[in-house]
């Protein structure tokens, strides 16, 4: 049976960075990996080759087209399927990703057939066997299928750790980049967090505790990684002093060289200096790290477990280890143009290589959504406006474009008028600022666009209250 795994193209209304760095499809390549022994399969990545993909089927002639999705490429997808069954009807279409762990329902759609809810082995193998066979798909763990009406077995689950076929995406793989680092791979070696920060869906979606791939296993995939950079996306790679220090052992042992991303707490660093340090002695060049607020207060709402004072450690930790500081900050709805000034200040002690701004999200599937139900600015149905740049939530202290206009300013402060572009530069070279600087360009002319959206709103409000 033909199986074509399909990335959708970023939407590009969505405010997002993917649109211009992105990494490998990982959960498509590990799909790749179960089914390719049984299976003729094909990954399509869409956001490195735009193309019809009415005229991909009618060329390579699939039986199953899979299409994975985050919340912002529901649009595209149900789009895409449409597409595929125009085409084709009887060709089979199945609908995964993070998306469709968060809210299922939003791919109850005529165009898709089967909704991967989770992954294992066991359900792969189950669902695409029935479909290869033709036959009737029984109600499966972690599978919703329009012909059992979407219905579920009840039974939780999450995502098996499988390790990925990176053979698949070979096609791509040069334009696979994280920041300047370019070609960079992606790798996990642990599922879960312990953390479990307020705001945050990857606790919810791989479980509230850490579950450790063997070091054997980890170092078999570094060994086999072809690129000269490695992004671990795990929660916390940081987390445990022991096993940085057997993966430096293996890295020293094999001569093995390796330029090393990776996401950190603070409370990682913090705890385990010694390993983190000696991990920089043997290749690990940025640390994505949490910072998310100046405000003590915001700190704990999030469930940080860390003060204001702890992030500086933190800074001050790296900086002394010659690690780049990619630090991620969430700007809350409830600050005033004071707090704005206040988090730049903030951000000048810091001193972060990179920084990140996100408005507060409240997904879906996340208790935010509750808790701002009445201050949220679109439907749970607006896809494409579901990203981590657009405000979500409307403020309380601000009119919204003045909170926009000061998102915009503060954005353009922290990284054109601090570090951000002068560290892309020496660190990267002008040609990677180039290939950053069309899309930061295109955020900022966003930003711009929804304030005078926002502008417009207040001003038709004010019409239809009679107010000056």
């Amino acid at each position: 049976m033909r199986i074509l795994l399909v990335r959708p193209p970023r939407p590009p209304q969505s405010i997002t960075l993917g649109a211009f760095m992105y990494g490998e499809p990982i959960g498509l390549e590990i799909v790749y990996a179960v089914l390719s022994p049984h299976h003729e399969v094909r990954i399509l990545d869409m956001m490195v080759e735009p193309c019809d993909i009415a005229e991909v089927c009618r060329e390579w002639t699939p039986d199953v087209v899979g299409l994975t999705s985050l919340c912002i490429d529901v649009v595209a997808v149900l789009d895409l399927a449409r597409q595929v069954k125009t085409h084709a009807p009887g060709i089979i279409t199945v609908a995964g990703g993070t998306q469709a762990y968060f809210d299922p329902a939003s791919f109850h759609d005529p165009a898709i057939d089967h909704i991967m809810v989770y992954t294992t082995r066991q359900n792969l193998l189950v669902l695409f066997g029935c479909l290869a066979q033709r036959q009737p798909v029984p109600m499966i763990d972690g599978v919703q299928s329009a012909e059992q009406d979407y219905r579920s077995t009840g039974v939780a689950g999450r995502n098996e750790a499988i390790a990925p076929d990176r053979t698949s995406t070979a096609l791509y793989r040069q334009h696979y980049s994280y920041f300047g680092f370019k070609p960079c791979a992606l790798m996990q070696t642990s599922q879960g967090c312990r953390r479990q920060c307020h705001f945050c869906l990857r606790w919810r979606l791989e479980g509230a505790t850490e579950q450790n791939l063997p070091m054997d296993a980890v170092t078999r995939q570094i060994a086999e990684i072809e690129e000269p950079a490695i992004m671990i996306f795990d929660n916390d790679f940081l987390h445990n002093a022991d096993r940085l220090n057997t993966l430096c052992d293996w890295l020293e042992e094999t001569g093995t060289h390796k330029h090393f991303i990776c996401y950190g707490s603070v409370h990682s660093i913090v705890h385990n200096t010694e390993a983190v340090a000696r991990f920089a002695r043997h290749g690990l060049r940025a640390v994505l790290v949490g910072y998310e607020s100046f405000s003590e207060d915001e700190l704990k709402t999030y469930r940080k477990g860390i003060s204001t004072d702890d992030n500086l450690r933190a800074a001050r930790i790296l900086k002394s280890c010659r690690i780049d500081a990619w630090a991620s900050f969430i700007m809350h709805p409830d600050w005033t143009a004071e707090d704005f000034a206040r988090f730049r200040k903030y951000v000048r002690r810091l001193k972060p290589d990179i920084s990140s701004l996100t408005p507060l999200t409240p997904f879906f599937s996340s208790p935010l959504y509750e808790q701002y139900a009445d201050r949220l600015l679109f439907a749970r149905e607006d896809y494409t406006k579901w990203s981590f740049g657009q405000v979500s939530i409307r403020p309380s202290r601000m009119p919204l474009d003045a909170y926009y206009r000061s998102v915009l300013l503060t954005n353009l402060y922290i990284n054109f008028f601090m570090n951000n572009a002068v560290y892309i530069v020496r660190r990267f070279g002008l040609s990677a600022l180039l290939r950053i600087l069309p899309g930061s360009i295109r955020l900022s002319l966003r930003y711009i666009r929804l304030m005078h959206e926002a502008r417009n709103e207040t001003s038709l409000i004010r019409l239809g209250t009679g107010a000056s």
